[in-house]
């Protein structure tokens, strides 16, 4: 995730018969109590299994023993993700991960530009193809960037497309879980589809099969709330767009309060609504018996202090919550934007065209004459 970690992964499978495909799969991200995930990149797809329709079978008795026996089982994958939770000094920050790992330096080579502009995999690609193979797909990538078909690529357009192409691994992570949600496949998903995709195995019972019922409850009230805000209209049922706020509400505006509102819920153990010192540090640091505690938690008291609690009444409110979780950073594809039509733009017209990009390639795309290193063999088509 470049400056950010990866958001905790929790599976187990059970294969008894081909009447039960899956027991427990559970994926969740730092909003999960139980785990110390990162919401950073906040991959926050977890799913729980949908009732298990099962037919008379002489294994039946043997299964539900062997799901008594996987409980603890899961209980210790539980604690096991707890210990190995990420760094707690930035796990609650949502940092924008820069466009590319290279350094931006043009005087030593276009690898940031070719994977701002194209996305690290396609970057690769790109890199595997002939100068004139590279050029002649740059001119069909131009052609989608020109929206408007003016004939010039404004910075509107170019920041559009960075950003687009930055954003490939939410869609894609979207698309790999729609199916699932989407029973009916009619193009959306419904409240209902998700919580009895997610929760259904567990909802007749009203959780008692569950060993902390009251934290599967919450994760299914704190889903539901979410949900319905990510909704924006209102009517129950979620489109592309709107279930992509739910599963990553850091890239949308709109749900930057259900974030702040699920944080100052994680860490204030006391429900009084506001995060004091000790919460602040508890949610990072647990020390054992004994131990001295480390200089970077001493650094972390002084950061609470002197820059998190603003008003210095001693608590985090909402406010200061949001701009300890979410920073206002540098809009990097926004500069990527500027410094190619800056480098591009012969005639300096604050525009680009096609002829002019395709005169300075190498700058948007690599080519088999530019290759930095990159040994690819997956080839694709078409971006």
């Amino acid at each position: 995730m470049d400056n950010m970690h990866s958001c905790t992964l929790l599976v187990i499978i059970l294969p008894v018969c081909q009447h039960v495909q899956m027991l427990f799969v559970f994926l969740r991200t730092h909003n999960n109590p139980l785990v110390g995930g990162d919401p950073c990149k906040h991959e926050r797809t977890y799913k729980l299994p949908t009732k298990p329709q099962l037919c008379a079978h002489p294994a039946d008795d043997i299964l539900q023993s062997i799901m008594v026996l996987l409980k603890p089982l899961a209980s210790l994958w539980i604690l096991a993700a707890v210990a190995f939770a990420v760094p707690a000094q930035e796990k609650r920050i949502h940092h924008h991960a820069d466009l590319s790992d290279h350094v931006h330096d043009d005087a030593h080579g276009f690898q940031y530009d070719h994977e701002a502009f194209l996305g690290k995999e396609e970057a690769k690609t790109f890199d595997q193809l002939t100068p004139e193979e590279s050029k002649d797909r740059l001119g069909k990538i131009v052609d989608r960037i020109d929206t408007d078909k003016d004939g010039y690529i404004s910075h509107a357009e170019l920041h559009y497309w960075i950003k687009h192409r930055q954003r490939r691994y939410i869609e894609e992570n979207v698309n790999k879980h729609w199916k699932d949600y989407d029973k009916n496949q009619d193009g959306k998903i419904g409240w209902e589809e998700y919580k009895n995709t997610t929760y259904g195995y567990y909802l007749d019972e009203e959780f008692d099969d569950v060993e902390d019922k009251a934290t599967y409850k919450s994760m299914l009230t704190r889903d539901e709330r979410r949900f319905k805000i990510a909704d924006r209209d209102g009517d129950g049922i979620a489109t592309r767009e709107e279930f992509t706020a739910f599963l990553h509400p850091e890239e949308f505006d709109y749900m930057k309060d259900v974030i702040v509102q699920e944080t100052v819920e994680d860490i204030d153990k006391n429900g009084d609504g506001k995060i004091n010192l000790e919460e602040y540090i508890g949610d990072m640091y647990t020390p054992e018996n004994g131990e001295h505690e480390p200089d970077w938690v001493q650094t972390e008291r002084k950061h609470f202090s002197e820059f998190r609690d603003t008003n210095k009444n001693g608590y985090l409110d909402a406010d200061e919550v949001a701009q300890w979780i979410l920073p206002g950073e540098v809009d990097h594809a926004d500069n990527e934007a500027k410094h190619l039509i800056h480098e591009t733009d012969t005639d300096k017209d604050e525009k680009i065209t096609k002829e002019e990009i395709l005169a300075n390639w190498n700058m948007f795309v690599g080519s088999q004459a530019t290759n930095y290193g990159e040994d690819l063999t997956k080839r694709h088509d078409e971006l």
